[in-house]
Protein backbone atom coordinates (compact mmCIF):
# COMPACT_ATOMS: atom_id res chain seq x y z
CA UNK A 1 0.00 0.00 0.00
CA UNK A 2 1.36 4.01 -0.75
CA UNK A 3 1.07 5.52 2.30
CA UNK A 4 -0.34 8.78 3.50
CA UNK A 5 2.55 11.29 5.24
CA UNK A 6 2.31 14.07 7.05
CA UNK A 7 5.69 15.37 7.88
CA UNK A 8 7.23 17.81 9.85
CA UNK A 9 10.24 20.29 9.28
CA UNK A 10 11.85 22.27 12.40
CA UNK A 11 15.86 22.10 11.89
CA UNK A 12 16.65 26.23 11.73
CA UNK A 13 14.33 28.60 11.53
CA UNK A 14 11.29 27.56 9.17
CA UNK A 15 8.63 25.32 10.53
CA UNK A 16 6.97 23.51 7.93
CA UNK A 17 4.28 20.37 7.25
CA UNK A 18 3.84 18.68 4.47
CA UNK A 19 1.18 15.71 3.26
CA UNK A 20 2.73 13.50 0.33
CA UNK A 21 0.20 10.60 -0.95
CA UNK A 22 0.91 7.49 -2.78
CA UNK A 23 4.25 9.33 -3.02
CA UNK A 24 2.90 12.57 -4.84
CA UNK A 25 3.43 15.57 -2.68
CA UNK A 26 -0.01 17.41 -2.17
CA UNK A 27 1.45 20.32 -0.26
CA UNK A 28 4.17 22.33 0.96
CA UNK A 29 3.42 24.80 3.93
CA UNK A 30 6.30 27.22 5.68
CA UNK A 31 6.49 29.93 8.53
CA UNK A 32 9.21 32.03 7.98
CA UNK A 33 11.09 33.67 10.82
CA UNK A 34 11.67 37.31 10.46
CA UNK A 35 12.96 38.14 14.01
CA UNK A 36 16.61 36.91 13.47
CA UNK A 37 17.06 39.63 10.27
CA UNK A 38 18.61 42.78 12.97
CA UNK A 39 20.35 40.40 14.59
CA UNK A 40 22.57 39.41 11.56
CA UNK A 41 21.98 35.61 11.46
CA UNK A 42 20.35 32.80 13.27
CA UNK A 43 19.65 33.29 17.12
CA UNK A 44 18.81 29.51 18.70
CA UNK A 45 16.57 30.30 21.66
CA UNK A 46 14.59 32.48 19.56
CA UNK A 47 14.05 30.28 16.63
CA UNK A 48 12.99 27.65 19.13
CA UNK A 49 10.14 29.83 20.23
CA UNK A 50 8.81 30.60 17.04
CA UNK A 51 8.77 26.81 16.30
CA UNK A 52 6.35 26.21 19.41
CA UNK A 53 4.59 29.28 18.09
CA UNK A 54 4.19 27.58 14.81
CA UNK A 55 4.46 24.58 14.37
CA UNK A 56 0.43 23.67 15.55
CA UNK A 57 -0.89 26.49 12.86
CA UNK A 58 1.66 25.08 10.00
CA UNK A 59 0.35 20.98 10.93
CA UNK A 60 -3.52 22.44 10.75
CA UNK A 61 -2.82 24.77 7.71
CA UNK A 62 -1.19 21.80 6.09
CA UNK A 63 -4.04 19.24 6.90
CA UNK A 64 -6.75 21.63 5.77
CA UNK A 65 -4.81 22.53 2.32
CA UNK A 66 -4.67 19.09 1.20
CA UNK A 67 -7.96 17.73 2.40
CA UNK A 68 -6.18 14.55 4.43
CA UNK A 69 -8.31 13.96 7.17
CA UNK A 70 -5.96 12.57 10.54
CA UNK A 71 -7.53 9.46 10.21
CA UNK A 72 -6.12 8.92 6.53
CA UNK A 73 -2.62 9.25 7.78
CA UNK A 74 -0.65 6.64 7.61
CA UNK A 75 2.50 7.52 9.56
CA UNK A 76 4.22 11.20 11.17
CA UNK A 77 7.37 11.81 9.68
CA UNK A 78 10.03 14.53 11.20
CA UNK A 79 12.97 15.60 10.81
CA UNK A 80 15.55 14.16 13.95
CA UNK A 81 18.95 16.20 12.72
CA UNK A 82 21.00 17.50 11.84
CA UNK A 83 20.10 21.39 12.75
CA UNK A 84 19.57 23.19 15.86
CA UNK A 85 18.88 21.01 19.18
CA UNK A 86 16.02 23.17 20.31
CA UNK A 87 14.33 23.67 17.36
CA UNK A 88 14.60 19.95 16.43
CA UNK A 89 13.33 19.31 20.17
CA UNK A 90 10.34 21.11 19.08
CA UNK A 91 9.32 19.18 15.68
CA UNK A 92 9.86 15.75 17.54
CA UNK A 93 8.30 16.49 20.78
CA UNK A 94 5.25 17.77 18.78
CA UNK A 95 5.28 14.53 15.66
CA UNK A 96 6.05 12.09 18.87
CA UNK A 97 2.76 13.43 20.71
CA UNK A 98 0.53 13.38 17.44
CA UNK A 99 2.18 10.01 16.82
CA UNK A 100 1.33 8.55 19.88
CA UNK A 101 -2.51 10.26 20.06
CA UNK A 102 -3.04 8.94 16.45
CA UNK A 103 -1.69 5.12 17.06
CA UNK A 104 0.57 5.99 14.01
CA UNK A 105 3.99 4.95 12.96
CA UNK A 106 6.93 7.11 13.46
CA UNK A 107 9.64 7.91 10.60
CA UNK A 108 12.86 9.77 11.27
CA UNK A 109 14.62 11.86 8.14
CA UNK A 110 17.72 12.73 8.31
CA UNK A 111 17.68 16.69 6.99
CA UNK A 112 20.31 16.37 4.66
CA UNK A 113 19.32 12.92 2.94
CA UNK A 114 15.81 14.98 2.47
CA UNK A 115 17.64 17.65 0.64
CA UNK A 116 18.92 14.92 -1.72
CA UNK A 117 15.59 13.19 -2.43
CA UNK A 118 14.39 16.18 -3.17
CA UNK A 119 15.04 16.30 -6.27
CA UNK A 120 12.60 13.37 -6.57
CA UNK A 121 9.60 15.73 -5.76
CA UNK A 122 9.38 16.55 -9.36
CA UNK A 123 10.16 15.38 -12.83
CA UNK A 124 12.62 14.87 -14.28
CA UNK A 125 15.00 13.38 -11.49
CA UNK A 126 17.75 11.64 -11.62
CA UNK A 127 18.60 7.78 -12.19
CA UNK A 128 20.73 5.76 -9.60
CA UNK A 129 23.60 6.04 -8.88
CA UNK A 130 24.31 9.85 -8.76
CA UNK A 131 25.78 13.00 -7.44
CA UNK A 132 24.72 15.53 -5.19
CA UNK A 133 26.07 18.61 -4.63
CA UNK A 134 24.34 19.62 -1.55
CA UNK A 135 25.09 23.30 -0.46
CA UNK A 136 23.47 25.27 2.51
CA UNK A 137 24.30 27.80 5.44
CA UNK A 138 25.34 24.92 7.61
CA UNK A 139 26.60 21.78 4.90
CA UNK A 140 28.32 21.89 2.02
CA UNK A 141 28.97 18.18 1.32
CA UNK A 142 29.34 15.82 -2.06
CA UNK A 143 27.24 12.75 -1.57
CA UNK A 144 27.43 9.37 -4.24
CA UNK A 145 23.73 8.18 -3.74
CA UNK A 146 23.11 4.44 -4.64
CA UNK A 147 19.43 4.40 -3.46
CA UNK A 148 17.11 6.51 -1.39
CA UNK A 149 18.44 4.42 1.95
CA UNK A 150 21.95 4.22 0.60
CA UNK A 151 24.26 7.16 0.53
CA UNK A 152 28.35 8.29 1.36
CA UNK A 153 29.62 11.94 1.49
CA UNK A 154 32.82 11.71 -0.50
CA UNK A 155 33.73 15.21 0.65
CA UNK A 156 32.50 17.93 3.06
CA UNK A 157 33.86 21.00 4.49
CA UNK A 158 36.17 20.91 7.06
CA UNK A 159 35.10 24.20 8.50
CA UNK A 160 32.10 26.68 7.32
CA UNK A 161 29.47 25.78 5.01
CA UNK A 162 29.49 27.46 1.66
CA UNK A 163 26.36 29.37 2.30
CA UNK A 164 27.90 30.52 5.55
CA UNK A 165 30.71 31.70 3.76
CA UNK A 166 28.20 34.25 1.76
CA UNK A 167 26.61 35.07 4.58
CA UNK A 168 29.15 36.20 6.10
CA UNK A 169 30.84 37.98 3.82
CA UNK A 170 27.81 39.81 3.14
CA UNK A 171 27.58 40.79 6.64
CA UNK A 172 31.21 42.19 6.14
CA UNK A 173 29.89 44.82 3.42
CA UNK A 174 27.02 45.69 5.53
CA UNK A 175 24.16 43.64 3.72
CA UNK A 176 21.59 42.30 5.69
CA UNK A 177 20.88 38.83 6.70
CA UNK A 178 20.11 36.77 4.90
CA UNK A 179 23.01 37.97 2.69
CA UNK A 180 23.57 35.07 0.32
CA UNK A 181 20.84 36.26 -2.23
CA UNK A 182 21.90 39.63 -2.13
CA UNK A 183 25.48 38.88 -2.68
CA UNK A 184 23.89 36.87 -5.65
CA UNK A 185 21.33 39.72 -7.19
CA UNK A 186 24.33 42.80 -7.33
CA UNK A 187 27.13 39.69 -8.80
CA UNK A 188 24.16 39.46 -11.74
CA UNK A 189 25.26 43.06 -12.53
CA UNK A 190 29.48 43.28 -11.73
CA UNK A 191 32.29 41.94 -13.18
CA UNK A 192 33.76 38.28 -11.59
CA UNK A 193 36.97 39.32 -12.57
CA UNK A 194 37.38 42.54 -11.22
CA UNK A 195 39.36 40.92 -7.50
CA UNK A 196 40.85 37.81 -6.41
CA UNK A 197 40.78 36.04 -3.31
CA UNK A 198 42.69 33.22 -1.99
CA UNK A 199 41.51 29.91 -1.50
CA UNK A 200 42.54 27.08 1.38
CA UNK A 201 43.34 23.89 -1.07
CA UNK A 202 41.89 20.67 0.32
CA UNK A 203 42.78 17.20 -0.27
CA UNK A 204 40.98 14.80 -1.82
CA UNK A 205 36.98 15.86 -2.67
CA UNK A 206 36.97 17.96 0.79
CA UNK A 207 35.99 21.76 0.69
CA UNK A 208 37.74 24.35 2.72
CA UNK A 209 36.40 28.21 3.24
CA UNK A 210 37.67 29.51 5.82
CA UNK A 211 40.87 31.05 4.12
CA UNK A 212 38.30 33.06 1.62
CA UNK A 213 36.54 34.42 4.18
CA UNK A 214 39.77 35.00 5.76
CA UNK A 215 41.31 36.77 2.69
CA UNK A 216 37.88 38.75 2.00
CA UNK A 217 37.98 40.12 5.89
CA UNK A 218 41.49 41.62 4.76
CA UNK A 219 40.83 42.72 1.38
CA UNK A 220 37.84 44.92 3.07
CA UNK A 221 39.60 46.37 5.40
CA UNK A 222 42.67 47.07 3.25
CA UNK A 223 40.56 48.26 0.56
CA UNK A 224 38.02 51.06 3.11
CA UNK A 225 41.27 51.94 4.59
CA UNK A 226 42.44 53.59 1.91
CA UNK A 227 38.71 54.49 0.34
CA UNK A 228 35.86 54.50 2.68
CA UNK A 229 33.46 54.45 0.40
CA UNK A 230 35.00 51.30 -1.73
CA UNK A 231 32.18 48.81 -1.05
CA UNK A 232 29.76 51.31 -1.83
CA UNK A 233 31.26 52.27 -5.14
CA UNK A 234 32.31 48.74 -6.12
CA UNK A 235 29.63 46.34 -4.64
CA UNK A 236 28.89 44.96 -8.08
CA UNK A 237 31.85 44.11 -8.63
CA UNK A 238 32.94 42.54 -5.25
CA UNK A 239 29.68 40.53 -5.13
CA UNK A 240 30.35 38.76 -8.73
CA UNK A 241 33.99 38.25 -7.49
CA UNK A 242 33.51 36.87 -4.38
CA UNK A 243 30.61 34.75 -6.04
CA UNK A 244 32.79 33.27 -9.26
CA UNK A 245 35.75 32.10 -6.03
CA UNK A 246 33.19 30.47 -3.81
CA UNK A 247 31.27 28.64 -7.21
CA UNK A 248 34.36 27.54 -8.61
CA UNK A 249 35.54 26.06 -5.56
CA UNK A 250 32.61 23.99 -5.64
CA UNK A 251 32.20 23.22 -9.31
CA UNK A 252 36.47 21.98 -9.21
CA UNK A 253 36.16 19.57 -6.70
CA UNK A 254 32.28 18.21 -7.97
CA UNK A 255 33.71 18.29 -11.69
CA UNK A 256 36.35 15.92 -9.87
CA UNK A 257 34.14 13.61 -8.08
CA UNK A 258 32.43 12.61 -11.14
CA UNK A 259 36.06 12.37 -12.61
CA UNK A 260 36.62 10.08 -10.20
CA UNK A 261 33.69 8.01 -9.76
CA UNK A 262 33.02 8.15 -13.80
CA UNK A 263 29.31 9.30 -12.98
CA UNK A 264 27.51 11.93 -15.24
CA UNK A 265 24.09 12.30 -13.26
CA UNK A 266 24.55 15.38 -11.04
CA UNK A 267 22.22 16.93 -8.75
CA UNK A 268 22.44 20.04 -6.34
CA UNK A 269 20.06 20.67 -3.05
CA UNK A 270 19.83 23.23 -0.49
CA UNK A 271 19.28 26.64 0.04
CA UNK A 272 22.24 27.82 -2.31
CA UNK A 273 21.57 25.36 -4.96
CA UNK A 274 19.11 28.56 -6.23
CA UNK A 275 22.53 30.89 -6.68
CA UNK A 276 22.71 32.19 -10.34
CA UNK A 277 26.41 31.82 -10.49
CA UNK A 278 26.62 28.55 -9.35
CA UNK A 279 23.38 27.05 -11.80
CA UNK A 280 25.25 28.74 -14.82
CA UNK A 281 28.32 26.83 -13.78
CA UNK A 282 26.58 23.58 -13.96
CA UNK A 283 24.94 24.27 -17.46
CA UNK A 284 28.34 25.44 -18.92
CA UNK A 285 30.38 21.84 -17.23
CA UNK A 286 26.91 20.08 -18.72
CA UNK A 287 27.90 21.02 -22.15
CA UNK A 288 31.06 20.47 -21.88
CA UNK A 289 31.25 17.51 -19.80
CA UNK A 290 28.09 15.85 -21.11
CA UNK A 291 26.84 15.77 -17.36
CA UNK A 292 23.04 15.51 -16.71
CA UNK A 293 21.99 17.90 -14.35
CA UNK A 294 19.28 17.74 -11.69
CA UNK A 295 17.88 20.99 -9.60
CA UNK A 296 15.04 20.89 -7.29
CA UNK A 297 12.10 23.92 -7.97
CA UNK A 298 12.93 26.33 -5.63
CA UNK A 299 10.78 25.77 -3.01
CA UNK A 300 12.15 22.75 -1.83
CA UNK A 301 15.57 24.17 -1.96
CA UNK A 302 15.50 25.64 1.30
CA UNK A 303 14.58 24.09 4.16
CA UNK A 304 10.85 22.64 3.84
CA UNK A 305 8.96 19.59 4.87
CA UNK A 306 8.38 18.42 1.56
CA UNK A 307 11.57 17.19 0.88
CA UNK A 308 11.39 15.50 4.25
CA UNK A 309 7.88 13.92 3.28
CA UNK A 310 9.48 12.32 0.32
CA UNK A 311 12.20 10.59 2.35
CA UNK A 312 10.01 9.55 4.83
CA UNK A 313 7.73 7.74 1.52
CA UNK A 314 10.85 5.49 0.58
CA UNK A 315 11.72 5.11 4.39
CA UNK A 316 8.04 4.04 4.96
CA UNK A 317 8.13 1.46 1.78
CA UNK A 318 11.12 -0.01 3.55
CA UNK A 319 9.53 -0.42 7.03
CA UNK A 320 11.75 1.79 8.02
CA UNK A 321 9.46 3.28 11.60
CA UNK A 322 10.81 4.91 14.66
CA UNK A 323 10.15 4.24 18.30
CA UNK A 324 8.49 6.67 20.87
CA UNK A 325 11.98 7.12 22.80
CA UNK A 326 13.25 8.67 19.22
CA UNK A 327 15.58 12.03 20.54
CA UNK A 328 17.20 14.44 18.24
CA UNK A 329 20.32 14.83 17.34
CA UNK A 330 21.97 18.11 16.09
CA UNK A 331 25.36 16.85 14.50
CA UNK A 332 22.81 13.56 12.80
CA UNK A 333 25.32 12.63 9.93
CA UNK A 334 24.45 10.53 6.76
CA UNK A 335 25.10 6.75 7.31
CA UNK A 336 26.32 4.35 4.57
CA UNK A 337 24.40 1.31 4.14
CA UNK A 338 21.58 2.32 7.12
Amino acid sequence: MLPTILAIESSCDETSASIIQHGKVLNNVIASQSVHQKYGGVVPELASRAHQQNILHVVNECLASSGILKSQLNAIAFTRGPGLMGSLLVGVSFAKSMGWALGLPLIEVNHMEAHVVANFIDQPHPSFPFLCLTVSGGHTQIILVEDFLKMKVIGETKDDAVGEAFDKAAKMMGLPYPGGPLIDKYAQVGNPKAFTFSETVMPALDFSFSGIKTSFLYFLRDQTKLDPSFVDKNLPDICASLQAALVQMLLKKLQAAAKQTGIKQIAIAGGVSANSGLRKGLVALTEKLGWQVFIPAFQYCTDNAAMIAMAAHYKYLNGKFSSLDVAPIANLAIEDNR
